[in-house]
């Protein structure tokens, strides 16, 4: 039986399922893949591939409803979130298209003094990559892995999450439909042993993996063992620290927005609610006020602002989080009520260092708050996690915001707003939760041979 099926998780209901790739039909994608990055990428200039990857956009913008209908019966995302992931998605594309010109171009070194001639970097595609997909946004995770590479010169195989079969076929037909050649952009129906056989092939060049510590940890072993590149981006536990305001009312809606975005299944939503003490308490009152106007509803309306969990194994998973936290010394002020794969916006107060919950990241509706006296206090316990995705700082102070951000430990720092990713902004973290960067600039120079040419005066 196929591990890919599309299982809607506001129902039960099955949609489809979908055959994995047998051995033979993998061995043609690869082939197909490699074929394409010797002959079509190598051959073609920046604007061809820009054209390709402009008409990708395009084509998510001329599609958007049907796309996001498919991820609201994938994974049960609010169709409001669903159209505005899908256009992020194109933004990203045309991103990409847009500054091709700076990608692929040279960057000059300026000798010593003394020396005659000329150098410069040149960046030159690596080849065959493969991309193992996360199921939280089906279409911004590949749009910023495809985007930047094949703008390079890489060609893609694209193995999707097992419930994200539907999605990612779209979003593979749209390549097709753009005037991609075949071979640079296929998507993989596999099984986890046939994607340790991809990562083996010699053919393929490096490795690209959005999902959990201990899958980036298998596939980090399995590119290591064969010396490809891996790119990794994990979970994250990102702290909210409230030092200053002008403007409580202001905050608490953004940092509720900030957990409470894709149903709380966001690696970089804020999580650990960090208050400074003269704050706590308003804070506290009016976070667990605005929580308690969300409840999880039909994820098929607009007016829906969270809808059900990914699957109903992932509601479980979290309910047991929760149960565990409260075991352990944890107060729930609001919600820990699971209904099916629904589960009630929750706040959790009370966690200390020996709580299980202190280190967990909580992917769905739930935050954790903590009391701490200043400014020291906050840095120490944002800092006090193994991972370091993302972070967001509030205060009225710039000096102290840039002090802050200098002392927080993580790949992102946002000061003063949320939800304020952009496609040319890089998007990454540190320690357990990653090793590579994404998005803006610096994505492009991921899976890219950055090669000397240096010429005699």
């Amino acid at each position: 039986m196929s591990s890919y099926a599309v299982v809607d998780p506001a129902t039960g209901e099955t949609h489809a399922t979908y055959p994995t790739l047998t051995d033979q039909e993998l061995e043609q994608a690869i082939a197909s893949a490699d074929s394409a990055h010797r002959g079509w990428s190598r051959s073609s200039t920046p604007a061809e591939r820009a054209a390709v990857i402009h008409r990708v956009a395009e084509l998510h913008r001329e599609r958007r409803q049907e796309l996001a209908d498919i991820a609201v019966r994938e994974m049960g995302k609010p169709v409001g979130d669903a159209l505005g992931e899908v256009d992020f998605a194109a933004d990203i594309y045309d991103y990409y298209a847009d500054n091709i010109d700076k990608i692929t171009g040279d960057t000059p070194i300026d000798l010593v003094e003394g020396s005659a001639g000329t150098a410069v970097i040149r960046r030159a595609s690596l080849g065959v990559l493969l991309g193992i997909m996360p199921w939280n946004f089906p279409y911004y995770q590949i749009a910023r892995f495809a985007g930047p590479n094949v703008a390079v010169g890489n060609t893609i195989l694209l193995k999707p999450a097992p419930q994200c079969p539907e999605s990612s076929t779209a979003v593979a037909t749209i390549f097709a439909d753009a005037g991609a050649p075949e071979g640079l952009y296929t998507n993989i129906l596999i099984t986890d042993d046939q994607a340790s056989t991809v990562i083996a092939d010699p053919r393929v060049q490096g490795v690209s993996l959005t999902g959990s510590e201990r899958a980036g940890a298998a596939v980090a072993a399995q590119a290591g063992q064969h010396l490809k590149k891996v790119a990794l981006e994990l979970g994250g536990s990102d702290p909210f620290i409230v030092l200053s305001t002008d403007d409580l009312d202001s905050v608490v809606t953004d940092a509720a927005n900030a957990r409470l975005d894709n149903t709380g299944q966001s690696c970089n939503g804020a999580k650990r609610f960090i208050i400074v003490d003269d704050l706590y308490d308003a804070f506290l009152e009016k976070f667990v006020a605005e929580f308690s106007t969300v409840t999880p509803g039909d994820p098929t309306s607009e007016d829906t602002k969270i809808g059900p969990l990914s699957s109903l194994t992932a509601a479980e998973r979290l309910a047991d989080q929760v149960d565990r936290a409260v075991a352990q010394g944890a107060k729930i002020v609001v919600g820990g009520e699971r209904d099916g794969a629904r589960y009630t916006p929750t706040v959790l107060t009370d966690v200390e260092a020996g709580n299980d919950a202190y280190r967990e990241e909580f992917f769905g509706p739930v935050a954790v708050v903590h009391r701490v006296a200043d400014e020291a206090a906050a840095i120490e316990l944002a800092n006090d996690t193994p991972f370091g995705l993302g972070s967001y700082v509030y205060t009225t102070d710039p000096e102290q915001a840039e002090r802050v951000a200098n002392a927080i430990e993580a790949g992102m720092v946002y000061v003063n707003c949320v939800l304020a990713d952009s496609p040319e902004l890089p998007f990454g973290g540190v320690r357990r939760s990653g090793t590579s960067r994404e998005m803006g600039l610096l994505a492009a120079d991921e899976f890219v041979n950055k090669k000397l040419v240096r010429i005699a005066g």
